[in-house]
């Protein structure tokens, strides 16, 4: 498994986390059994936005004695006392869903305190003017919630949220459909969305993904907004390339969903490589890096996704990035111009030109 550090903390998240959305129709041993075989492959970050009540108590089975071995997201909106998934933004109705959520998992404690769902300016302003957010900072300050986040499919709202330095992680729907504005969530243009995690990074707050394939629509080509269907390691890849993600919460349903899941930490390059959305992207995606590094190997040694990273992150106001690109090996400046990576890039990004707007923007 590989980990990724915590901007604001120290833990360690695995990049493969597990979503919950799935799983309550397998049964109590079921769920139990695929948290055991989750936990004994690395993995240690659940999201709880379940369907229903039932990942709770079986999580809680199978996480005693080892509590310290797991992070969870725990949603304030997400209701469950009826059994069943329900949606609030009243306070005491949180308040008692939270303490029947913490008693199924036998803990006493969150790792990630969630608003809830908040997609539209008048839920943000309601939690605002309600208490909510006052009372997930109350329980920061007491131990009980250890870090804040925010889940959204909403770029506004996530940024308004940044704006307000409260969040150490987003939970945000990540994927090649909604980047490229189609589907039901796709909120934002492909500059908004990417503009939106480069800020995130800079700012050091986490991204968790949601939704990476699209509800499973990319999977198949009938359902497939492009008529091409990606596998799931082609959107975990995508996914996990993008600016401040730590990692991606595909649903499973049972061991045989997380056997398959889990072999993407030993496919491939070429299983992974997403290039191929290149030749299907709607045309506003053109001439955008996506860092997704189908330009090597370069003759040059550069690595030019990193550079092109490094260089937005800058833009978007990361005072570490200068010093990250400064202790790179190879810079913008050593491109020969040989157009390589422009002949290879799927977006059509004149690299060669960025390597010397980047070069001169740096000063290398």
């Amino acid at each position: 498994m590989e980990y990724r550090k915590l901007p604001h903390g120290t833990e360690q998240i695995s990049v493969i986390g597990l979503g919950t959305s799935s799983i309550g129709m397998a049964g109590e041993k079921e769920i139990e059994a695929v948290m055991t075989m989750a936990m004994e492959n690395g993995i240690n970050y659940f999201d709880m936005a379940s369907a229903d009540a039932a990942p709770f108590p079986a999580f809680g089975k199978a996480i005693s004695g080892q509590r310290e071995k797991v992070y969870f997201q725990i949603h304030f909106g997400a209701d469950y006392q009826s059994g069943k998934y329900g949606w609030t933004t009243e306070l005491e109705d949180m308040k008692r869903s939270v303490a029947w959520q913490l008693d199924a998992l036998k803990t006493d404690y969150i790792d990630f305190g969630f608003l809830h769902c908040i997609d539209e300016e008048a839920d943000l302003e309601k939690v605002m003017a309600n208490g909510v957010l006052d009372h997930i900072r109350r329980l920061k300050e007491e131990g009980v919630v250890r870090h804040i986040g925010l889940s959204s499919h909403t770029p506004e709202i996530a940024q308004k949220m940044l704006d307000t330095g409260l969040l150490d992680m987003l939970m945000f729907s990540i994927n090649p459909a909604y980047d490229y504005r189609h589907g039901d969530y796709a909120i934002g243009s492909v500059d908004e969305r990417l503009n939106l995690y480069r800020c995130y990074e800079a700012e050091g707050v986490a991204i968790s993904v949601m939704k990476a394939f699209s509800g499973g629509q990319l999977l198949n080509a009938k359902t497939s907004p492009f008529h091409r269907a990606l596998t799931e390691y082609q959107c975990m890849q995508y996914a996990l390339d993008k600016p401040g993600v730590v990692t991606v919460l595909p649903g499973v349903r049972n061991r045989e969903d997380l056997t398959r899941i889990l072999g993407f930490l030993t496919a491939s390059p070429e299983e992974k490589d997403y290039s191929v959305l290149g030749t299907f992207a709607p045309q506003e995606a053109e001439g955008v890096c996506v860092y997704c590094n189908h330009c090597q190997p370069c003759p040059a040694g550069l690595d030019v996704g990193l550079i092109n990273k490094y260089y937005d992150l800058s833009l978007a106001g990361d005072a570490l990035a200068r010093s990250h690109y400064a202790s790179l090996e190879k810079k913008a400046g050593d491109c020969v111009g040989c157009g390589h990576c422009d002949s290879r890039c799927p977006f059509h990004v004149d690299q060669s030109g960025r390597m010397r707007k980047i070069s001169a923007y740096f000063g290398e």
